[in-house]
């Protein structure tokens, strides 16, 4: 039985930010500490000539992000779950273990940027704040209910506003960074191509494939909607507000994109670093071309969007494999009512620790983590594909023509930029 119309939730006047949700969370996580290195990288080695990039992604990941959204709204289901659907077991045990293995590695190296950051900051062993921040954020985690971390995590986009701060700090050549914005060109040889796949895969990320539909659900579950069957379809009002969601958080993180590769290309570029090993040279490299103000803009930042990417990372593993083995799961729950839900989410977060005890460049982690999701992405965007397009699974609303349309150029890019890095 599909659900019955519920509340409208269009927002008027001072409704617009309760409007906002899953979608700005979900496109401020993806300017996570990997994201940062990897823009900072495109910038510190390529200049501005990936500018394009910024423009040219936003379309493409709120059409990813809107499909993902609206299979978790209309069937009522997460992402493992529906693949399990209409794929064999094998093959979606396969592409979660595939999304936990990066996704730890994704956390490791962002603690250890946040961790060196902090470090800058408060001059206390980097060390130690890699325990502290995976401390506080697990207990955060298992502690808080749904509600709570999801309010958090929305002011937490708001600190990505340095990155935009920052760029004009700097007094960069606008005339150069617009015309490679609006003209762009292929990249060149292998670390070119490189470089683009891991922008696509860290701007169009598995994990924010799954991380979405789950909040769907868990919106649902703190409306009252707890059964499946009251979950099931979603009104015309509540589709375009997340439609609103989803265009404002992706074209937030595209925004942020855009200003760290300009702003590293006009500092670190033009002065000949383009050798950064960790987010820590990144910022005392930008020191004394950017200035003291700009350096602890980017520096908070990396703090800031590691306290909002971490959550988002663990708990996309474990929304995942909850759904694919069937087990209690949400943010809403306590510990003892979801133990296997929150153990993966507390091993993943050890083995991240444990990662940057053994002495990993954080930056060539978190780079090449983004090239991984960069050669998964195209894969489980064919699935979502399929799953979008069934009319029975998604209840008569499937995505619409404009968005297969746009889902599948984004994969056929993404197969593209792959085989090109290999192929150079």
């Amino acid at each position: 039985m599909v659900k019955d119309i519920k509340r409208s939730t269009f927002w008027t006047g001072s409704r617009f930010w309760n409007s906002l949700g899953p979608g700005l969370v979900t496109g401020a996580a993806d300017d996570d500490p990997s994201g940062i290195a990897t823009y900072s990288v495109a910038g510190a080695q390529l200049g501005t000539n990936l500018l394009w990039t910024a423009l040219i992604t936003w379309p493409l990941m709120a059409a990813v992000q809107m499909m993902c959204a609206r299979i978790g709204m209309v069937s009522g289901r997460g992402l493992a779950a529906t693949f399990k659907t209409k794929f064999p077991g094998p093959i979606v045990f396969l592409a979660i273990t595939a999304l936990l293995v990066a996704n730890t590695i994704n956390v490791g190296a962002d603690l250890a940027g946040m961790s060196d950051a902090a470090e800058m900051l408060s001059h206390l062993s980097s060390h130690l704040w890699v325990i502290i921040f995976a401390v506080g954020i697990s207990w955060a985690t298992v502690r808080l209910r749904y509600y709570q971390i999801a309010s958090t995590l929305k002011w937490l986009a708001l600190v990505l506003f340095a990155y935009v701060i920052s760029a004009f700090v700097i007094h960069p050549n606008w005339s150069a960074a617009l015309h490679d914005t609006f003209v762009p060109s292929l990249p060149h040889g292998k670390q070119g191509w490189e470089t683009l796949v891991a922008i696509l895969g860290t701007t169009i990320s598995p994990y924010l494939f799954f991380w979405q539909a789950a909040q769907e659900i868990e919106e649902e579950k703190a409306a009252g909607h707890k059964r499946l069957s009251q979950r099931k379809g979603a009104t015309i009002d509540e589709i375009r507000t997340r439609k609103l969601d989803v265009g404002i958080g992706t074209f937030f993180s595209n925004l942020v994109m855009y200003f760290i590769i300009l702003t590293t290309a006009f500092t670190l570029n033009r002065s000949g670093h383009t050798h950064i090993e960790t987010s820590k040279d990144a910022a005392m490299a930008l020191l004394p071309l950017a200035g003291r103000f700009a350096t602890t803009l980017y520096t908070v930042g990396i703090i800031g969007v590691g306290l909002l990417a971490i959550p988002t990372l663990t708990g996309s593993a474990a929304y995942a494999f909850a759904e694919a083995l069937r087990w209690k799961q949400g943010l809403d729950k306590q510990l003892q009512h979801a133990r296997s839900f929150y153990g993966m989410i507390l091993a993943s977060t050890i083995a991240a620790v444990i990662m940057d005890f053994m002495k990993i460049s954080p930056v060539k982690a978190l780079y090449w983590t983004a090239i991984i999701n960069g050669l998964l992405a195209p894969f489980l965007l064919v699935g979502i594909l399929i799953v979008a397009s069934d009319s029975k699974l998604m209840n008569g609303q499937t995505s619409s023509s404009l968005g297969k349309v746009a889902v599948a150029i984004t994969t056929v890019a993404m197969f593209i930029a792959a085989i090109a890095m290999f192929w150079v």
